[in-house]
């Protein structure tokens, strides 16, 4: 790209709507926690923003001309998809009841490394240096979110439900990645179907038990509302969009910015804090997630600092 065209109003536009993606879905903690302390649970949380997101999405399908019709090996696909990005939801909102909520959405950003690992030994992708130091980052930002700082503790549950949807999103993505047919269907269409399934797997529990929780009044109500708009359609929406701007590495490199708006909604919005070695481990893993997702330019680098050591002749 030349200097001129990385200047020019579509780039700029690209990396604006990434940003301010990142930023959205960021916001879910603000919203949900809030909802928790009204009297909800994550499932009935998760059940209302579901469904008030579907008819946004059909609204938006509508706009676009899109059909809702699917053929039956395509519907299969997005029943998997929307039930790997529905258990993915419900274990990140429940991980919110044991550990701080910024450090949940920090702990959900080693997402991008599980999919590089996934990719290498599932499907034969080139192991690559990048993602071997990666790990290494990632172990030391992991390991100083879960050592509990002095006279504190840590949830050995918040971090196992974390890791639980951190894995479901990363066979998600592997899946979109992968599938063929996945990558034929329209963003939106995807998306609606997604809510849907997802819609019916909490409905589900619901129906196994499960209690189904109302907001107390209208700000709750208010809450949902913006859990369904903000970092679900309006976040998804513009993630697709600067996709096709700037391209999917530049998006998901301001991706970032995701956990560190969730952090600092946290701690302005819920008065949670962060200890210094928390906050250390949380900029590990922020590093180590966008080191993988940059994985060529790094692997560039690599390259060009090991000529600088010549190996030893034998």
């Amino acid at each position: 790209m030349t200097d001129k065209e990385s200047q020019s109003p579509a780039p700029l536009r690209g990396y604006l709507f990434a940003a301010l993606a990142a930023a959205s879905y960021g916001t879910n903690p603000a919203f949900a926690v809030p909802l928790y302390d009204e009297g909800m649970n994550p499932n009935s949380v998760l059940l209302f923003r579901y469904l008030l997101g579907i008819p946004v999405m059909a609204l938006v399908m509508r706009m676009r001309g899109l059909s809702f019709r699917m053929s039956r090996s395509d519907m299969m696909q997005t029943v998997i998809l929307g039930f790997l990005m529905a258990l993915s939801s419900l274990a990140l909102f429940e991980s919110y009841r044991y550990i701080n909520s910024g450090i949940a959405s920090t702990l959900l950003f080693v997402y991008p490394v599980m999919v590089a690992v996934i990719m290498t030994f599932l499907f034969h992708e080139r192991f690559r240096l990048s993602v071997a130091i990666c790990l290494a980052i990632m172990g030391g930002g992991l390991a100083l979110l879960m050592k509990p700082s002095e006279g504190g503790s840590i949830s050995l549950t918040g971090i196992l439900l974390v890791a639980v949807s951190s894995l479901t999103y990363a066979l998600y993505l592997v899946l979109v990645n992968v599938s063929r047919r996945v990558k034929s269907i329209p963003t939106s269409r995807l998306l609606f179907y997604v809510l849907c399934w997802g819609s019916l797997l909490f409905g589900g529990i619901s129906a196994l038990g499960e209690p189904v929780t109302l907001p107390s009044g209208g700000g709750g109500w208010l809450r949902l509302s913006a859990l369904a708009l903000i970092p679900t359609v309006i976040s998804l929406g513009l993630t697709s969009r600067a996709i096709q701007l700037i391209g999917s590495t530049s998006t998901a490199i301001l991706g970032s910015l995701e956990p560190i708006s969730a952090l600092l909604l946290s701690i302005i919005f819920l008065g949670q804090s962060m200890t210094p070695q928390e906050m250390a481990g949380a900029v590990l893993i922020i590093l180590a997630a966008t080191i993988v997702v940059a994985d060529k330019q790094v692997d560039r680098v690599i390259l060009h600092v090991r000529k600088f050591f010549p190996r030893r002749p034998d």
